[in-house]
């Protein structure tokens, strides 16, 4: 891919990111909104005009105005696929625990559980246990909730870390498949009775799998609160060097807009994939209010 950008007239193109393709990360016959451009935002940076050009992998140039919001989209979508490439989000950790996480979406759901101040927080896919940590600290700080973490196999230098964590006591683990009805309802348990759940979904990115762990948690997640299906931008990076072509129609992506398509009570809330850098891409499904279902299902007066 070749990208330039242009100021004041004078072009001042390199090649940038040669081995990496920019592609839509929507499913077929979806509108792709990162690639429309938002009218009002043109006009503003008139005075200061730039430019990104690039020839995506099918040979077709793509403009926009750098500083508008569709350059922002599309400038968001090529920071994605480097930093995957460059595996960046592996740096990053929590009291000295990887979350493996970009630093965006750290500083955002810190920001949905200090708003919703959840009874239970379950995570499926703990790794090393950072993401769990950096939800307790929140708690510790709220002074309140626990956290429910869930993996198919808890690797015994992680479940060590974990319990000698000062934190630990917020934490409870469960190791088997999150799909296995028996994890299932052993989470179930560590929910019953809670006022607010806020469920995530960070193991196997497979498309069958999300779906069921979609199916299977949904009903945990109280309405007012949310349903985060992570890394959705599997999807973008199926072609970046280390991607895997699969990843094309193989990701959470699809399964998140599978579900979202059948189900009235979960919406898509945009305000959380609002720094465009992310890997949770449409992730974040907010589960309306019982009183905002019935509201839609009555008749217009």
């Amino acid at each position: 891919m070749k990208a330039s950008v242009t100021k004041g007239g004078a072009s001042r193109g390199a090649p940038a990111y040669d081995r990496v393709r920019t592609t839509r990360f929507l499913l077929p016959g979806q509108t792709d909104h990162c690639l429309l451009a938002n009218a009002k935002s043109i006009g503003n940076v008139m005075r200061n005009s730039a430019k990104i050009s690039y020839t995506n992998g099918d040979g077709a140039e793509v403009n926009a105005e750098l500083y508008s919001d569709e350059g922002y989209a599309l400038m968001s979508k090529l920071w994605i696929k480097v930093t995957a490439q460059q595996r960046r989000q592996y740096e990053i950790s929590w009291l000295g625990v990887p979350t493996i996480q970009f630093p965006e979406d750290v500083v955002l759901l810190q920001e949905l559980i200090w708003r919703l101040r959840p009874d239970v927080i379950v995570e499926c896919g703990i790794a090393h246990g950072g993401s769990l940590l950096l939800y307790a600290t929140i708690c510790e700080v709220i002074g309140h909730g626990k956290i429910v973490g869930v993996d198919v196999e808890i690797r015994k230098y992680n479940r060590v870390a974990i319990q000698a964590h000062p934190l630990a006591d917020r934490i409870k683990l469960i190791e088997g498949s999150s799909i296995d009805p028996d994890t299932v309802a052993q989470v179930e348990a560590h929910c019953r009775g809670a006022g607010r759940v806020l469920v995530l979904l960070d193991s196997n990115h497979s498309r069958d799998h999300v779906a069921q762990e979609l199916e299977a948690y949904s009903r945990l997640v109280t309405p007012g609160s949310y349903l985060v299906a992570m890394d959705g931008a599997q999807a973008l990076v199926h072609d970046i060097p280390a991607g895997k072509p699969e990843w094309k129609n193989d990701n959470p992506l699809a399964a998140i807009h599978d579900f979202v398509g059948r189900r009235e009570d979960f919406e898509i809330d945009q305000h959380f994939n609002r720094l465009g850098a992310t890997s949770n891409i449409d992730g974040f499904l907010y589960r309306k209010p019982i009183q905002a279902l019935v509201g839609e299902l009555l008749p217009a007066s």
